[in-house]
Formats: structure tokens, sequence, C-alpha cells
């Protein structure tokens, strides 16, 4: 038997179930159907709505962040908050190559462009000591400001990534930005409930962000947050993700370049009612990287886990496979047996739109996406029942 029939094995074993098993597919448990039909009832389905209310300030409540505006999905979430962190067209964002696209695509969406670092094997986040070299090897401070040498781009601001939930060295990273004065922006799309001491994800940075995509932890089938303690931005936020219309009973005045970017009340209906079940959702998760963990560690195949100091979500829980070959073998074999895996998204850096940005060493990025492989990781409704 192979190692990918191992693998296939531990998983039919720990997750159970004997037809297909989907990657993180969504439950709807508790009060999903009743809060959607009362919307529907009130007529007020769109951006405009007391579950809208409602859904920010369970956010507020759940990440400890101050101000919470819930936006139409992650991705607007960080265009928005790249934008209130004053990134302007031409500017250099740093990020990770290790990210899903949108990461970088919020980047370009504000006529930005990313440059790639590094991210930590024991966190698959960024690294901070990739993001100090990078600053130190290829930037310069003229003016008040940071300057790409090479290309003569303003560095704005860095976008560090929690990558499948993992928390990354977030503490460290807002010391390098702080002694470089670079706007730090954080992209939690994937760290709902995920903590490093005692910050929630995506609460160290000027802004933060999340995503309640189909797939994540808690979904309002398409939606994402942003998140700020400074109140002036929290404001600013609002006032351009609703069009930049200035408040009237009838008139249509606006004041400003807007961006229709609000959650609609009938996704943040489906939301509370998935925030009301996250810490059960949580603590099935938790349980099942638990038992991950261990049928793997005696089949000596290495399972990520939180790193220390940390509380992950587990969102995708993640081995990493000896090389490329037998990460692809696993991915042949469990795929074709009905359990959804997949591997590590391509590297930024190796998309064909992002292929001519800077970048440092990508050492580690290269190591991972060769051999990660996520495996079931979603909550299993008989669980929440």
């Amino acid at each position: 038997m192979t190692r990918a029939h191992d693998i296939l094995r531990i998983v039919r074993h720990v997750y159970g179930g004997n037809g297909p098993l989907p990657l993180h597919a969504p439950v709807f448990a508790g009060n999903e159907r009743a809060y959607v039909e009362s919307t529907i009832e009130s007529t007020f389905v769109s951006s405009v709505g007391e579950y809208v209310d409602q859904f920010e300030r369970m956010l507020v409540a759940l990440t400890g962040a101050q101000h919470v505006i819930a936006t139409t999905n992650g991705t607007t979430a960080l265009h928005m908050a790249l934008l209130l962190a004053d990134v302007e067209p031409g500017d250099l964002v740093i990020t990770q190559s290790l990210s899903f696209v949108a990461t970088a695509n919020a980047i370009a969406h504000a006529s930005a462009v990313p440059a790639f670092v590094d991210v930590d094997l024991a966190t698959l986040g960024m690294s901070p000591d990739a993001l100090r070299a990078f600053l130190e090897r290829e930037c310069e401070r003229t003016n008040g400001s940071v300057r790409h040498r090479a290309s003569g781009r303003r560095v704005a601001a860095c976008v560090p990534m929690h990558s499948f939930g993992f928390p990354c060295r977030i503490d460290e990273i807002a010391e390098v930005c702080e002694a470089w004065r670079i706007a730090l922006v954080e992209d939690a799309a994937e760290a709902l409930g995920s903590w490093r001491g005692t910050r929630h994800c995506g609460t160290t940075g000027r802004l933060g962000t999340l995503s309640f995509n189909g797939n994540k932890v808690c979904t309002t089938g398409g939606g994402g947050a942003i998140m700020t303690n400074d109140p002036a931005i929290a404001k600013r936020a609002k006032h351009l993700t609703t069009t930049a219309k200035v408040p009237h009973r009838w008139r249509f005045e606006h004041d400003a370049i807007g961006y229709n970017f609000r959650l609609p009340n009938l996704n943040a209906a489906l939301g509370c009612a998935q925030l009301e079940q996250l810490d059960d959702f949580l603590r099935f998760k938790r349980a099942l990287a638990q038992r991950y963990r261990a049928a793997f560690t005696a089949s000596d195949i290495p399972f990520v886990a939180e790193p220390e100091g940390t509380r992950a979500n587990y969102w995708l829980c993640a081995i990493l496979l000896r090389n490329e070959a037998e990460r692809d073998a696993c991915l042949e074999v469990t795929n074709n047996a009905g359990v959804m895996t997949r591997p590590a998204w391509e590297p930024l850096h190796t998309l064909p739109m992002f292929a001519q940005s800077p970048r440092g060493p990508l050492d580690v990025t290269a190591h991972v996406s060769a051999r990660l492989v996520n495996i079931p990781s979603g909550v299993r409704t008989e669980a929440t029942t």
C-alpha cells in the first residue's frame, strides 16, 4: 500500500463516512432559514436592513475589533482596506506569494503592484524575517517615504495573510511595518476564530479583512468585512462602500467616487445565524484536527499544527508530503476515491499577470506549494444537530 492509500484510509477513518467527502461544505443547522425568510418578508433584502447592523455588531463582539463594516466579499473588503490605508496608483504593496489570488487581485484593483516575500514553514504565513530582509535589501527611506530602489515605487502597505487559518507572526510583522512606517493591512479571510495570544487575527494592523465565502468557517453565501479600531477610518469605510452617498431622505448626492460594496441584508441574515454557531463549529474543527494529528503522526506523515502561542480555527487541515510527485499521487488517489483534497494555491509570482512583480527569495513558498495537501475539514452536519 502506498502512502497515498494510507492517507485515504486515515481520512476515511478519522472524518467518517463512506460516500463522497467534500473539502469544506457549509452547514446550515441553526436559524438560517428563519432569518432569511424574515428578511424576505420585510422586503429589505439589499444593503439596508437590521441584519447588516446585527452582523457587524456580532463580529465586533467576536473579534474584539472596535468597528466592523460588512462588504460583498473578502476581495472587496481588502480592496477598500487598501484604499483606506492610502494606497495610491503605482504604489508597491508587499504581500506573500503563498496565498489565494484574491490577495494580489485586490492590490491590483487598487491600481498598485504586489511585491512578494517568503513565508514561514511553521505558520505558512508571511515571514517577518523575509519582510525585513526585502526592505533592507531592496528599499530605502527617501523624503519621509519608503521607495523600492529598482522601480522607484513608493512602498505603501504590507498585506500578510493568515494561511488556512493559522496565525502568522503578526506582532513581529507589525514591528517591522512600524519601523519602516508602512501601513499594515491584514488579510484574515481564512482566519475567523483564529487568535495569536489575546488578539484575533485581523485586529493588529490599521485594518484587517475577513471573508464569508461559501467554503469558510461561517458563510453569508458571499461576503466580507473590514475591521479597524480607528473610528474615522470606519466612518469613511461605510461611506465609500455605500456609493459615497450623502445621507438624505430623498436626494441622491455623492461627494466622492464610491463603491457598491455593502453586504446585502439577505446575506447578513444568513451570516447572523452562522455566527450564532461559530463556537460549535470551532469545537468540532479543533477536535477533528486533534484526531487527524494523532493518526498522521502514527503514520509518520507530517500534519500542519497551529504555531505555538496561537489558537487556529483549522479552516483547512493540511499535511506536508515528501515531494511534488508524492503530493500529486495523493491528490490522484484521494479524489478518484471521492475524497476531495487539494494542493496549495499556485504561488502568485508564477501567475502570468504577476510574473514581473518584485520579489525576494521564495524558497519556503516553493517547498510548501510542492508538498502541501488540504484534506476534508468541514463540520459534519450530524455534529451540529
